[in-house]
């Protein structure tokens, strides 16, 4: 068996097994749960005057539903900026988390003007998407 497996912490339990109760501990969900709801809040006050997670979007921006996966500046019918539809992004939480720090350095030339410039607030608002970007 590989050391790393048997070192233990201070309370004599493995690296392994404090990790494991961690991910499976109703505290880790429900930590994860409360991000996204703050993210529901960051959202509605950061970016909902432009964009919504609804199938048929309402406002200036694109709709965000089922954003994850999908090539930046490829929603039918909505106005992207042609910088936007040449950017050649695929949003994940890399690129969403990129974009959102700092719009105009990811992509030069984009329209949109709002940074968020809180790691923590964009990982937030990132988990609120992911949670709810399916457009139900």
């Amino acid at each position: 068996m590989d050391s790393s497996f048997r070192r233990s912490g201070a309370s004599g339990l493995s690296f392994t097994t404090v990790g494991l109760l961690a991910l499976f501990t109703p505290g880790a969900w429900q930590s994860a749960h409360a991000q996204a709801a703050d993210g529901e809040r960051l959202f509605r006050q950061r970016c909902a005057s432009c964009h919504s997670i609804d199938t048929r979007g309402r406002g200036t921006g694109p709709s965000l539903a089922g954003v994850f996966g999908r090539e930046a500046g490829s929603l039918t019918g909505a106005r992207y900026s042609q910088a936007m539809q040449e950017a050649r992004l695929v949003w994940d939480e890399e690129t969403l988390d990129s974009f959102l720090g700092d719009p105009r350095r990811t992509v030069p030339g984009t329209t949109m003007a709002v940074r968020v410039t809180d790691q923590a607030q964009r990982a937030a608002i990132i988990a609120f998407l992911r949670e709810n970007s399916d457009g139900e």
